[in-house]
């Protein structure tokens, strides 16, 4: 055998028997635990020197032979994963928090190890059915009517694209003439799926939000009027469940009663917001939610799982396979029972992986009790920031949180708005230095806020404390 034979041998082949298996999966387990185990010891977001070693790990070409699984983990765990945010640890408050479920990362290793296909349910009936059942879980907590359906996608961007879709398809074949209405305070995904369903630039019709973050009413009613009269064709009405930027929600039992009266299609982004519906407080908040027609949520925001989950739910089904159905010779018969989903009848996906897993597992195991009550503390956490805040000189709060999370800035009195600006740019600086917490800011109406966002269930009292330590610490030392 020549040497380089010899070398390739060395090496896991394709197949892998039992012990092999076993020894890749515990070696792969083992650094996962230690990696757990250190995420409240670790930096909350470690990007010094990551550019480097990104340039460092760059490959021309793949490589002709194997490598041992160790050198591999040692390469991911010690090198790869730490030169980034740490989003699954306590301290990460940026942006909108995804916990990453381990019982979830259970289930995606038996959804890709078994390999099944539920593209069509022909081709694993039970499997299907078990996501199936996580979507009408989901479409019951949101209070939708029976025949309320709906897909699992990779996230909120692409849910809100397939109900852009389905609104855009009750236009029938000449919608360039279409408007949809949303906030100023909406994701950036809406004018995106948008544009990719083929609407024209001017389709979105952004309008203004009140001293709430909410889209106003009378200015919506009244861009609705001003654009039938100029012969245009009104078509849908996105609402914010928890926007981004503020955490807003927009009232949206009046926007449903709006919709219904303008024959609007009524889509509710709650990504992020959504499955606050599990506690009492967000089902009060979310008041409304139950007459949409489209809603997209974020498992992999409010249930703390891994990213790569998303969830659109639609009031009638048949409105999404009327809009995404299609053929091919190749396809097995399509299900006529409403029990038996053949998800890529109403999705644009014809290959996807068995992501319902991912949920079912962690539903399984934990109960939406346990969910319930991390959620409610994210409540209660958000509640308690904003008072701590609020008894901060010169911190101007922004909209106490409507949900859990908290927008907010330093008057900086004295100093023009570029020069207020820069120093809450140098207050979020000196807080995310010190490595404890990770925040993030946003530009609101104009100038730069500090966010505060409590979501990952590892997040408790004391995470929250230091941010607020550590903002004192940081003005102190900017003023």
């Amino acid at each position: 055998m020549s040497a380089d034979a010899t070398k390739a041998a060395s090496f896991l082949p394709l197949e892998l028997d039992g012990t092999q298996a076993t020894t890749l999966a515990a070696g792969a387990l083992a650094r996962i635990v230690a990696h757990l185990e250190s995420l409240p010891r670790q930096r909350a977001a470690d990007v010094d020197g990551a550019a480097e070693v990104a340039h460092e790990l760059i490959e021309r070409t793949a490589p002709e032979e194997g490598a041992s699984g160790s050198e591999l983990f040692d390469l991911l765990f010690d090198r790869a994963v730490p030169k980034s945010f740490n989003t699954a640890g306590p301290g990460y408050l940026a942006y909108i928090p995804g916990g990453g479920l381990f019982s979830s990362a259970v289930a995606a290793l038996i959804a890709d190890a078994v390999n099944r296909y539920v593209g069509v349910y022909a081709a694993a009936p039970a499997l299907t059915q078990l996501e199936t059942n996580v979507v009408r879980w989901f479409a019951r907590i949101a209070g939708l009517p029976a025949g309320a359906g709906g897909v699992l996608t990779t996230g909120g961007s692409l849910a809100g694209f397939s109900a852009v879709v389905a609104a855009r398809h009750t236009l029938g074949e000449t919608f360039h003439d279409g408007v949809l209405y949303a906030s100023d305070e909406v994701h950036h995904s809406v004018a995106k799926a948008a544009a990719l369903a083929g609407f024209p630039a001017r389709a979105v019709r952004t309008v203004p939000t009140d001293a709430q973050f909410r889209i106003r009413i009378d200015a919506l009613t009244a861009a609705i009027a001003e654009d039938r009269s100029r012969g245009l064709r009104p078509c849908m009405l996105v609402g914010n469940a928890g926007s981004t930027n503020t955490g807003a929600v927009d009232d949206l039992a009046a926007l449903a009663e709006l919709a219904a009266r303008e024959r609007l299609w009524f889509h509710v982004d709650a990504a992020y917001g959504g499955f606050f519906l599990l506690t009492e407080r967000g089902r009060a908040t979310l008041a409304g939610i139950e007459h949409a027609d489209s809603i997209a949520l974020d498992p992999h925001k409010g249930l703390f799982l891994p990213y790569g989950l998303g969830c659109l739910l639609v009031r009638d089904v048949e409105t999404l396979r009327r809009s995404h159905g299609s053929g091919g010779d190749y396809l097995p018969d399509m299900q006529a029972d409403p029990d038996d989903v053949d998800f890529c009848e109403i999705s644009p996906e014809l290959s996807r992986g068995f992501r319902g897993l991912r949920v079912w597992l962690p539903i399984k195991l934990h109960g939406l009790r346990a969910f319930r009550q991390a959620l409610d503390e994210k409540l209660d956490l958000a509640a308690w920031t904003n008072e701590q805040l609020a008894a901060l000189p010169e911190i101007e709060i922004l909209t106490p949180p409507q949900l859990s999370l908290v927008a907010f800035r330093h008057r900086a009195p004295g100093k023009s708005p570029a020069e207020r600006d820069a120093f809450n740019r140098r207050l979020l600086a000196e807080v995310n230095a010190r490595q404890r917490v990770h925040l993030s800011g946003a530009t609101i109406r104009g100038a730069f806020a500090l966010r505060i966002c409590v979501l990952s269930f590892r997040t408790h009292r004391d995470r929250v404390q230091a941010a607020i330590e550590d903002l004192e610490a940081a003005i102190a030392a900017a003023t």
